[in-house]
């Protein structure tokens, strides 16, 4: 079984006194630590270490939180497949939360397989500052935990505007007690075209949580996307347009791997970027390339078309106080890594990174049960972390 931990931390008594005072925080080695290695899972940062903390790393030492280690991630936290051990550090009690990137919904995958909550933030919301990442309009710092509750001390102590970000919107965390939540008053949807994916035995598991959802109080209605399955497509173009671009900083010049042989510079540098990728970002790269170089037009259709499916989820918003879908399917957990199977995994997280929405799956409520994705509106994360806390109160007989 592989070890939780990529790098355990040395001192780990390093903890102060504030609100996240006794908390232990796993880190994904693509988020900044202080002399620690942040090697991102790729031979393009091989052998680097951080040169200061991350925005997030800074406020969970200022809060009180203990960093415990970095865990295992896969290539600059893209895909899965490398971070099959996230949220072991839980799950074993070596950590109460683990911050993860989310780029097409990776956090919330992980979540689900390790039985914990996961939660993907609004876009914006945890400042990005220190992290090693691909997709700069999508990403956010995911969280693991066993309950609600903690993935809310963990929002409180990192969330916020950090001023040296100037693409980070004025987005703040105000706490909604649990009191203020009333079931009967609240309109959960599901978007029938998220469904069609399903397979007989997965739509029967999954009206099952719909089901008991209804029966705690909640209001269940069905609601039309017609351009929902565009969000895959959008994501598919335009995140790897973005990839293309931020991995052209790894050159190998003042770290990562460096090939002998090289002719020149130029020579050099392709071998290199060669060298440094695994199989699944080389396709990624490729594809992003394609788009950026020969086919801009249908890049900056996808762009036009990512600016209606958010002026569709506005329309959403008012409809439904949270939408409900599934997390993934359950048909696709392996270790593939063929650039199309990843996206099969992700068919039903990938809207929330294309709309900046904010996420919280829940882990199935019976051995026979999917895990639930529960999606609020932008900024609406308060209100969604107080809605899983509801969720998780309840299952346990309401105390």
């Amino acid at each position: 079984m592989k070890k939780s931990f990529f790098y355990r931390n040395p001192n780990v008594s390093e903890g102060a006194g504030g609100p996240l005072a006794g908390m232990a925080v796993a880190l994904q080695s693509n988020i900044a630590v202080a002399g620690w290695p942040m090697e991102a899972g790729s031979e393009a940062l091989n052998g680097f270490k951080a040169l200061e903390d991350a925005a997030v790393v800074e406020r969970l030492r200022r809060n009180g939180a203990v960093i415990s280690g970095l865990t295992h991630t896969s290539e600059f936290g893209f895909g899965i497949n490398g971070s099959s051990g996230a949220g072991r550090a839980v799950e074993q009690k070596e950590a109460d939360a683990e911050i993860m990137l989310d780029l097409a919904g990776e956090a919330r995958l992980a979540a689900e397989r390790a039985g914990l909550w996961g939660f993907k933030p609004s876009w914006g919301l945890i400042p990005r500052l220190g992290i090693a990442g691909l997709i700069p309009s999508m990403e956010v710092c995911g969280i693991l935990a066993k309950t609600p509750g903690d993935i809310r001390a963990v929002v409180k102590g990192v969330a916020g505007v950090d001023e040296r970000d100037f693409s980070q919107p004025d987005l703040d965390f105000s706490d909604i007690p649990l009191k203020d939540l009333d079931s009967k008053k609240m309109t959960l949807g599901v978007i029938e075209e998220s469904l069609s994916a399903l397979s007989a035995s997965e739509r029967s598991a999954f009206d099952g949580e719909l089901d008991g959802l209804g029966q705690l109080g909640f209001i269940v209605k069905s609601f039309s996307w017609p351009d929902y399955a565009l969000c895959l497509v959008v994501h598919k173009i335009v995140g790897s347009v973005e990839a293309s671009s931020a991995a052209g900083r790894y050159d190998s010049v003042r770290f990562g791997k460096r090939v002998p042989g090289a002719k020149n510079w130029n020579d050099m540098y392709l071998q290199c970027r060669g060298a440094s990728f695994g199989t699944l970002l080389k396709s990624y790269l490729m594809q992003g390339a394609y788009f950026q170089f020969e086919r801009y037009d249908a890049y900056e259709k996808a762009c036009r078309i990512r600016a209606r499916l958010v002026k569709d989820t506005r329309r959403l918003e008012r409809q439904a106080d949270a939408l409900i879908f599934p997390v993934q399917n359950t048909a696709l957990i392996d270790t593939s890594e063929a650039l199309g199977h990843l996206y099969e995994q992700c068919i039903h997280t990938v809207h929330a990174n294309v709309a900046g929405w904010p996420a919280l799956t829940a882990p199935a409520s019976a051995p026979d049960r999917p895990g639930l994705q529960i999606v609020g509106a932008l900024q609406a994360d308060a209100r969604l972390i107080a809605l899983g806390d509801y969720l998780y109160q309840q299952r346990r007989g309401g105390k």
